[in-house]
């Protein structure tokens, strides 16, 4: 019976894009580089403000077809092949090394010594290094050697291997690779096969030819093959908005205020001169500038570009900001529209309320847009192995396209912000500021610094922890009360104080072109909104693991979360922008030495709820 392997466009960026492994009805295969992409039928996608930030020419999505590239050569759709390609027999123990050749279309790999034939299941474990390689298990060479480092004779027969299973032992230990070539005998068992033994890696992905091959000299490490440490991907994303002149910053005023001095020419010309020392002085009096003016020194010298993209290392691609345009149409007084970005604002229906904890929520909250359409672009610029800092792989590895792989997907959303004079009233707590420079010190020692910054913004902020955690529980709450689950629910945080940004935006997305049904939006109407913000405020207040989480000084990956837990805020991986880290519940409902934005929001509940009981 002909089987039909079947991978969903939308999947061919996230989960399943270039160089991910994965399993399908019981078959493992790897995706392809884009430079084995067939030409015709890719789908251009839109998004020129992204492509401006990647510096690259255009997105293109993989062919649409009813089945992938899995064993047909030429066919339509995103390329895959089979991998690892060591396979084994159930029955008979059997390994056998699978090659383009003994593909067989709509048919999955069947043992050669077995009658009635054996489906062949792949071996578990692979091979991956930090420069982004990955290539099978040099299985012959396993069986051939030794625990003790000592070597043992070794036969000419590469590929007489068996796979067996013991009844004496549990675990790795009962199953072991064996030589069946005539006078070896090799065997070896798998109990220390996980981490690194001195195997030499192949330079390569399975996909490139052995031509591409590099000289690799770092150490390799046996994985299994749905390890999570086996694939980083690196994903960018873009609203797509209506093009409209985002409000000039302060910084950018006075810069092109300091461009258009009339000394500004001759500074140029020789800024280390006497002279130009003068000039510089004459235009920090006459215009205030300070910073702004080296800063427009620097980007002169630079051919133009900011200091931070100027001072920016070409090794391997950073996610852009696109928050300052996001936040402009959102915030916008006349909210744009165009077909893919619909928005209306509306508010928690608490006008002239003064009972509490009402009153308090509408203190603390400030605008309330509702997208009824947004149309986000994603796109997969490459990926790393081992470490998210690793080596980066490019999405095509030949180097030689301008394009990246990208789907469009459609959806629904709720934009909020806080109250802006009550946020900064909080932000100067002494409390406040001291416990996020602790979570600064940590993100400062955290290999993952350089990417967080381009969602932190250049330094860490109390506004920032607190707005990314107020995310996290939003969608939590929002998964009992919308219908979605939380992996079905992203954030985009919009908090950098040099911007001005104090909001987040919470919404779901597919790939469907009709978008969602509406039933985020439908939360995010009066006054089902404002009753989900106060059930996620009373929520949030306990925790399972507390008192352990709520005084934990550094949990997650990289210490970088304070009271965040999978009990309370953490939430799947794809859902989030920052990796489920600089999280802190205590900085939301408070804790013993911390003020929490919305405490007064829970003391005045409890105190409501206290009074209701004493009513007779």
């Amino acid at each position: 019976m002909s089987r039909t392997l079947r991978v969903r466009q939308s999947q061919t960026v996230v989960p399943f894009g270039v160089g991910a492994v994965f399993d399908i009805q019981g078959e493992s295969f790897v995706a392809t580089g884009i430079g084995d992409w067939p030409s015709r039928g890719r789908q251009p996608i839109e998004s020129a403000r992204l492509a401006n930030r990647l510096g690259v020419s255009g997105f293109y999505a993989a062919p649409a077809t009813a089945n992938d590239r899995f064993d047909v050569a030429d066919a339509p759709g995103a390329p895959y092949i089979r991998f690892p390609s060591w396979l084994f027999c159930g029955a008979c123990r059997r390994m056998k090394r699978w090659r383009i050749a003994d593909e067989k279309h709509g048919q999955a790999p069947r043992c050669p010594s077995c009658f009635p034939a054996r489906t062949l299941a792949p071996m578990r474990f692979v091979q991956i290094c930090q420069a982004g390689h990955l290539s099978d298990v040099d299985w012959w060479f396993w069986a051939h050697s030794r625990r003790d480092g000592g070597e043992r004779q070794q036969c000419g027969e590469r590929e007489k291997l068996r796979f067996l299973v013991s009844e004496r032992a549990s675990g790795l230990e009962a199953l072991s690779v064996a030589c069946t070539a005539k006078g070896c005998g090799a065997v070896r068992d798998l109990l220390d096969v996980l981490g690194t033994h001195g195997l030499r890696c192949s330079g390569r992905n399975p996909w490139q030819r052995a031509s591409e091959a590099l000289q690799c000299p770092r150490p390799v490490q046996i994985v299994q093959r749905t390890a999570g440490n086996l694939y980083y991907p690196i994903v960018h994303s873009a609203i797509d908005i209506p093009e409209t002149d985002a409000p000039a910053h302060a910084g950018d005023a006075l810069a092109d205020q300091v461009r258009e001095h009339h000394l500004w020419v001759s500074l140029c010309r020789d800024a280390l001169s006497p002279r130009a020392v003068l000039f510089r002085q004459m235009i920090q009096e006459d215009t205030g500038a300070d910073e702004v003016l080296l800063d427009a020194l620097l980007a002169e010298e630079t051919g133009g570009k900011s200091p931070a993209a100027a001072a920016a290392t070409p090794e391997g691609p950073t996610r852009p900001d696109l928050s300052r345009e996001e936040w402009a149409a959102f915030t916008a007084p006349v909210p744009p529209a165009t077909r893919d970005f619909a928005l209306r604002e509306t508010t928690l229906g608490l006008a002239g309320e003064t009972a509490e904890p009402w009153a308090g929520l509408a203190r603390r909250f400030g605008r309330i847009v509702l997208a009824d359409r947004l149309r986000e672009v994603r796109a997969l610029s490459g990926f790393t192995r081992v470490s998210p800092d690793a080596v980066v792989v490019p999405a095509d590895t030949s180097r030689r396209l301008k394009w990246l792989p990208a789907v469009e997907v459609f959806g629904e959303g709720i934009f909020l912000t806080l109250d802006r004079a009550a946020l900064k009233d909080w932000e100067d707590v002494p409390d406040v500021r001291r416990r996020v420079t602790g979570m600064r010190a940590d993100l400062d020692r955290s290999f993952q610094k350089d990417r967080l910054e381009n969602v932190t913004g250049p330094e860490l902020s109390p506004r920032f922890v607190l707005l990314h955690t107020l995310a996290h529980l939003l969608i939590r709450q929002l998964s009992f009360e919308s219908g979605y689950t939380t992996a079905s629910l992203r954030e985009r945080i919009y908090a950098r104080p040099e911007q001005d940004q104090y909001g987040i935006l919470v919404y779901t997305a597919a790939g469907d072109a009709e978008g969602t049904l509406g039933g985020l939006v439908r939360q995010g109407e009066p006054p089902q909104l404002a009753e989900t913000l106060l059930r996620m405020t009373e929520s949030a207040a306990w925790c399972s693991a507390d008192p352990l989480c709520a005084e934990h000084t550094g949990q997650g990956f990289g210490n970088l979360n304070r009271a965040a837990c999978h009990a309370c805020a953490l939430l799947p991986e794809t859902s989030c922008e920052a990796g489920n880290s600089l999280l802190d519940r205590a900085l939301v409902v408070g804790g013993e030495r911390v003020p929490g934005y919305l405490q007064p929001i829970i003391s005045a509940a409890r105190a409501a709820a206290a009074h209701a009981l004493e009513q007779p």
